[in-house]
């Protein structure tokens, strides 16, 4: 281990501890300090703060997409890709104090494959099971980093299930052409196999809001987190009023289908609403158009809801360009931003 370094946050007024060889978002984490992050791969802006004082920061490589170099001369950074070289005192942009002293303590652990099957064309339903530890706290909604095998990489992916009860973990993973983990579900993963994983992370968690409405606006494997908070609102008994967007291309690439229409029948007030980009000869009479166009169709005042947002970085866009438009306050929209590393 390095040298360690105080990192002051403001206006929240939270220090912690952080070593050279740790990004700072890591090690506040392992403190139990939830910063508001995403990828933490440098791609999704998410972490991104301003240095207040200090200098002595190295970055490590991210996507200039997320941090253009203009903003970094004047003293942005990414806490996901950030290493404190001396103490510093940061400016967060983007932070929750209700979920800032929230953080549940990352573990490292060893699950074995239960199952691991596909539900449509290029999603795979993978369920393990806790080999060790033997109890592991998370919050629905939150994510694993997988470790893949042979590899020094790691993949993230969003638990679809609410708690590790009977020590079981259920995922949604898209597959990618030549997708480094991806590829290897669809090949090299079979049932038995072990592998190693590391969280929770992610701060995509239902908010304590009672009596307000919830709009959930889905793609992909964003099926996977907003699957579990509305699995979460049923064991819980929340009553609020609640519609969930879910685009897919065809009919053929929905998922969870009977699950959602009988949470229809669970849940007071919930709508489930699927609609297909691409229906070409499907015998679909449902909503048709990208999801977003679709949310645009039928919510003309979305003034006072809390928003969920979840699924590939171009539909997650529209959405936070959508929703305000529509009445939800920027503050109110929770996202997840899928980013795309196993793409060639």
């Amino acid at each position: 281990m390095g040298d360690k370094h105080l990192v002051r946050f403001e206006p929240v007024g939270i220090e912690i501890e952080a070593d050279e060889e740790q990004t700072i978002l890591r090690a506040a984490a392992e403190q139990g300090v939830m910063l508001m992050h995403g990828c933490k791969e440098g791609q999704c802006a998410s972490c991104k703060s301003f240095v207040l004082d200090g200098e002595d920061l190295e970055l490590d490589r991210y996507s200039t997409f997320a941090l253009p170099d203009f903003e970094k001369d004047e003293g942005y950074t990414l806490l996901c890709r950030a290493h404190a070289y001396e103490d510093l005192t940061i400016e967060l942009l983007n932070y929750d104090e209700e979920m800032i002293h929230s953080g549940l303590p990352i573990q490292r652990g060893i699950v074995e494959v239960v199952s691991n099957e596909h539900i449509t064309h290029d999603l795979r339903h993978l369920v393990v099971q806790l080999v060790e530890p033997e109890t592991f706290r998370f919050f629905p909604g939150q994510y694993l980093d997988f470790a893949v095998p042979g590899t020094e990489e790691t993949r993230s992916f969003s638990m679809a299930n609410t708690s590790a009860r009977e020590r079981r973990l259920e995922f949604v993973v898209k597959v990618y052409p030549d997708g480094l983990f991806s590829q290897f579900l669809e090949t090299g993963l079979a049932v038995g196999d072990r592998l190693e994983v590391t969280g929770p992370f992610g701060v995509f968690t239902l908010r304590d809001a009672p009596g307000t409405d919830l709009v959930f606006v889905g793609g992909g494997a964003g099926m996977a987190p907003i699957l579990a908070l509305l699995r979460s609102m049923a064991e819980r008994g929340i009553e609020r009023k609640a519609v969930f967007y879910y685009g897919a291309r065809r009919d053929h690439d929905l998922c969870f289908e009977k699950e959602l229409r009988s949470l229809e029948e669970t849940l007071a007030d919930f709508r489930y609403v699927p609609a297909l980009s691409e229906p070409g000869d499907d015998a679909w009479d449902g909503e048709v158009g990208l999801i977003t166009d679709v949310v645009r169709r039928r919510e003309r005042d979305l003034t006072g809801a809390d928003a969920y947002v979840c699924g590939p970085p171009p539909m997650v866009e529209a959405a936070l360009e959508l929703l305000p438009e529509l009445g939800v306050a920027e503050k109110r929209i929770f996202y997840d931003k899928f980013t795309t590393t196993g793409e060639s």
